[in-house]
């Protein structure tokens, strides 16, 4: 099987340098239109797929980004290694303003979301103790690297509804009682739903700001945080372009991201609702 690299971020990035037979196209799912059309190409001989998250033109917030139906198309064309590309705000001191995040953990305090493709009819539960592949991230921090991006090597994202910032209280209570790093909005349930998928799934955190908590900077100033967004889009770039290269051939997934449904779904064949099997094809084809 080839591999096929998908990523999902900002407008800013998809203009990727080196991106042979560039073209958009529509993907329909059984969840609906995805955020936009879904860019593809060649990258060093490798297929990449690019969905801008919030659609061209920024047109979705982060409450009402079609989840499900991003996460439906990406598999179904292909797509075997997923890397989320997204802003964030920092809790760190050492995670400055600038820097990239490896993610490895979440917190999730999203509730107005639909966070499972299965449910009534077809019952079932991924193992998320590990939320992202560790072999994709490594290749993540390894493109970084090389593109002289200032990146640290794991960090806890939490994940908030939005869309407005944190107060005060909030900032704190995250940072001082438990323990995260860095904070965004887009994440989740994403990440829930390439496990779901059996896709191999990394987060790259754009550090734009402090939060709130930082004594210097008690309130996110917008127009900064615009700043550094271009600035990072420019590294962002660099990151994908070399990301290839770290990568390999393809290869089943060592800690078993592929099949991750193996053992999952509950609900007896002779129980399963057929409408919902049906809109599950590209998701859990492998294992209905």
């Amino acid at each position: 099987m080839e591999r096929r690299i998908g990523i999902i971020g900002g407008s800013g990035i998809y203009d990727i340098p080196g991106l042979e037979e560039a073209r958009w196209q529509a993907v329909e799912t059984p969840w609906g239109a995805p955020s936009d059309e879904i860019l593809t190409g060649r990258l060093g001989g490798v297929m990449l797929a690019f969905l801008p998250r919030h659609g061209r033109g920024h047109v979705h917030s982060p409450s009402t980004i079609p989840y499900r139906a991003n996460i439906d198309a990406m598999k179904r064309i292909g797509v075997t290694d997923l890397v989320s590309v997204s802003a964030c705000g920092s809790f760190r001191e050492a995670m400055a303003p600038g820097d990239f995040v490896i993610v490895d953990q979440f917190i999730d305090r999203t509730f107005a979301r639909e966070k499972s493709f299965f449910g009534a009819g077809c019952v079932a539960h991924v193992g998320f103790a590990h939320p992202t592949c560790p072999r994709l991230s490594a290749g993540c921090l390894s493109a970084a690297l090389e593109a002289g991006i200032t990146v640290h090597d794991g960090g806890t994202y939490l994940a908030m509804e939005g869309p407005q910032f944190s107060t005060l209280a909030e900032s704190r209570m995250y940072r001082e009682q438990w323990g995260a790093d860095v904070i965004g909005m887009t994440n989740m349930p994403e990440a829930k739903l390439a496990r779901e998928a059996e896709l191999c799934y990394a987060s790259v955190a754009m550090v734009t700001d402090f939060d709130c908590w930082h004594p210097g900077h008690d309130a996110v100033d917008v127009a900064k945080v615009i700043e550094t967004l271009t600035g990072n889009a420019d590294k962002a770039r660099a990151l994908v372009a070399g990301l290839p290269a770290h990568l390999g051939a393809h290869a089943p997934c060592p800690d078993g991201c592929d099949h991750a449904l193996d053992h999952a779904i509950m609900t007896a064949p002779g129980k399963r609702d057929p409408a919902l099997l049906a809109r599950l094809d590209a998701v859990a084809g492998r294992v209905l």
